[in-house]
């Protein structure tokens, strides 16, 4: 991108009205282009005297959001850009004689705000989901994602292939952009998928970003959320840094950690200093068809909705068919990386037909319907200088490897995980080593392996063993039977994990403790005042309005979050303990199995086992856990703290005839759609399965059964008709 237009600090000119595909090509006839002398400076355009003050404005506010559209989306340009400064420097003129004719959209308004003492949280009306990676760089991983997209929707070899888009995996900060009545009103980061940061007034400052969009052919819905990447150019980069080392300041270390860093400067004018850009490659909340939205049938319609609306599209988005044409995408892109203006590491396959996607739906917290598919990592050589040992949220004992600093894939590592004992011994590093450094997933630094010596290492050096005590509290270290892992069994009494702890406690899916967030855990644990978790609950007004960037209103904010946490539920607080292996449903499976955390505490280890998808790792971690004299006080100092839930007696849910039993439909049934007989035998305990295999029990096959009937027959297994299926039911 070639330099950006000296301005005003207010910024430059608003990308904000889509054009129509041909607009491209030509200006705005309507708009005559102003003198080069500014408006109000004694002389008046001799081609329109006689417009009123407003329409000149509007006139020309139209004219800058053209050029500019063409400039910073386009990358088009139609006008030279003196005239382009002569166009704004007018609107400025009569902006400034006519104060009362200012509007929020205008391009003279694009960066506004003040220094912020933080950025407040915003909850997402639709969730910001994570996409599954696909970590198989060949080919293969295209093939696998369109043989799983296949599946689930029960489509056999005769069947055409799926439509999809392929688009680029952007490296950079994912954003949402809400607009209500076509005008932008609040920028979020994405946060934990559930809440981000209100960071609208530095979001502002992106030339790409619309500050009002423009219906072109198609009405823009009353609400609209466009989800994109926010980045920064390669030359943008580039030019920072130069720009940082010139005034003697701090330079970036890649574009991302640049483009994140701006993005979340309190003060505006920092962060104007820094140029972003911007990609839409999705939506959240949209207003529903009924109530005045738009309809789309295809991801793809509704990509070029967007850019119809301005909002920048990457160009080499594309429709594919099938696996073939996901695997060509990959390749060819990948050829094409690095001569990208700005980094990507990899593309993202999505199923085009929207009513496909919500036939697929959701697993865990990733559709089903996506996947990012990686490229290969870069790779470096460098010494070990040494071996740590780093302690995480769960207590896990990690091996880092201390590395002669290398520049690896845009990033100068100093450190790389060795991962486990296991894996160290595999790879034969020892200190002293020179190994092979790679960004895994272009994102965490590992060490792939040792490099050979002519003639083997100049002199013995002894295997690092891992250590029989936590580094950090003194906790025995323990390694259970079938995991590779060593985890410190200090629990929640370990420093180490006490930052991660809190946070993990205090995130919304466990305890929902708004406000308390990453900056004032560390400022309570590095300040010594929170030394346990239910130090928390002890927290005063006067110990938090202390701490930095805490005024007493968002310290009484911080209390009252604290307070109505202490109402919560067995799931949400088993889960929040942070247990090593359990997660959100396992924790729901235990409180439903149990009912009462005592009942929990105390559970052997066969009695765990008895527990919906409860195996000895979980069951292992589960004792392990509350065997430790310390975890226990903490729990019970939680309760004396008032956090409480309701507690009763298990439910025991009666059996249900099909328990245990997988089911395979194929063809097309006399009565029943597929997904009516799919409910009926879920109702009845049945896992439904959308191939066959040794593990099928039953095929229930219609007319037209394809391939499905005939690999059932192949292996034996029994099929019935719709008629079978029911008597099986009954």
């Amino acid at each position: 991108m070639r330099p950006l237009i000296e301005l005003n600090e207010q910024g430059a000119a608003d990308p904000c009205h889509a054009m129509d595909p041909d607009m491209s090509a030509q200006s705005p006839s309507s708009l005559p282009l102003f003198p080069s002398e500014p408006v109000g400076q004694g002389s008046e355009s001799p081609q329109a005297p006689e417009l009123s003050a407003a329409e000149r404005i509007r006139q020309l506010r139209e004219q800058i959001v053209f050029h500019a559209h063409q400039y910073y989306v386009l990358d088009a340009p139609q006008l030279p850009d003196a005239d382009y400064d002569v166009l704004y420097q007018a609107l400025e003129a009569l902006e400034a004689a006519h104060p009362e004719l200012i509007t929020p959209d205008s391009p003279t308004q694009r960066v506004i705000g003040q220094v912020l003492p933080d950025f407040e949280p915003v909850r997402h009306a639709v969730p910001m989901l994570s996409i599954k990676t696909e970590t198989d760089t060949t080919p293969a991983g295209a093939q696998a994602f369109d043989a799983r997209i296949r599946r689930e929707l029960a489509l056999g070899e005769g069947d055409p292939p799926v439509a999809y888009v392929a688009e680029l995996k952007f490296d950079g900060l994912a954003m949402s952009l809400r607009y209500e009545d076509g005008m932008l009103v609040q920028a979020a980061t994405r946060g934990d998928g559930e809440t981000g940061e209100n960071v609208t007034q530095n979001i502002r400052g992106i030339r790409q970003i619309p500050l009002r969009l423009h219906a072109s052919g198609l009405a823009v819905p009353p609400v609209l959320e466009v989800r994109g990447e926010v980045y920064m150019r390669r030359d943008d980069f580039e030019a920072l840094n130069a720009r940082q080392r010139d005034a003697g300041g701090k330079t970036f270390v890649n574009p991302r950690n640049a483009a994140a860093g701006a993005v979340r400067q309190l003060d505006p004018a920092i962060a104007r200093q820094r140029p972003l850009s911007f990609f839409a490659y999705g939506v959240g909340e949209v207003t529903p068809q009924a109530d005045g939205g738009p309809a789309f049938e295809t991801h793809y319609g509704l990509l070029q909705a967007l850019k119809a609306w301005g909002l920048p599209v990457a160009g080499q988005t594309e429709q594919v068919a099938g696996s073939e044409g996901l695997a060509d995408f990959h390749l060819r892109i990948g050829a094409e990386r690095d001569r990208l203006p700005y980094d990507i590491d990899g593309v993202v396959y999505k199923v085009d037909a929207l009513e496909l996607q919500r036939q697929l739906g959701f697993v865990s917290r990733e559709p089903r319907w996506a996947v990012a598919h990686k490229y290969p990592a870069q790779e470096q050589t460098t010494t070990v200088l040494g071996i740590d040992i780093q302690v995480g949220r769960t207590g896990k004992l990690t091996p880092v490897a201390r590395l002669q600093p290398v520049f690896v894939g845009g990033v100068t590592v100093t450190n790389a995980t060795l991962h486990n004992r296991f894996e160290l011994r595999r790879k034969r590093v020892r200190v002293g080593d020179l190994v092979i450094v790679r960004r895994a997933g272009d994102v965490i630094p590992e060490v792939v392996g040792s490099v050979p010596q002519p003639g083997g290492r100049p002199a013995y050096v002894p295997n690092f063993p891992m250590p029989e005590v936590c580094p950090v509290c003194g906790s025995q270290v323990v390694r259970q039977r079938g995991e590779v892992a060593y985890r410190c069994t200090g629990g929640l009494f370990c420093a180490a994990q006490r930052k991660q702890a809190l946070l993990h406690f205090a995130q919304r899916r466990a305890l929902d403790i708004e406000g308390l967030g990453e900056k004032l855990v560390d400022q309570l644990v590095d300040g010594d005042i929170v030394k346990v978790l239910p130090d928390i609950y002890r927290l005063g007004l006067s110990s938090l309005s202390a701490l930095d960037r805490m005024a007493d209103k968002s310290a009484q904010n911080v209390l009252a979050a604290l307070e109505k946490s202490k109402s919560t539920t067995l799931p949400r607080f088993l889960f929040g303990l942070g247990i090593p292996n359990v997660g959100e449903s396992t924790a729901k499976d235990l409180a439903k199995h149990f009912g009462l955390l005592d009942r929990v505490m105390d559970a052997t280890t066969e009695q765990l086992l008895e527990v919906n998808d409860v195996g000895p790792i979980v069951a292992g971690s589960l004792r392990t856990f509350f065997e430790q004299a310390h975890n226990r006080e903490v729990v019970e100092q939680l309760r004396a703290c008032g956090v409480h839930w309701p507690e009763q007696e298990p439910v025991r849910a009666p059996a249900l005839p099909l328990a245990g039993l997988t089911f395979v439909i194929t063809g097309t049934l006399p009565t029943l759609s597929r997904d009516e007989a799919k409910d009926r035998l879920e109702a009845a305990g049945a896992k439904v399965a959308g191939s066959v295999s040794k593990k099928t029990s039953f095929v229930v096959a219609g007319e037209e059964a394809g391939s499905k009937l005939a690999k059932a027959q192949e292996l034996g297994i029994p099929v019935l008709d719709e008629q079978g299926m029911l008597d099986k039911l009954a």
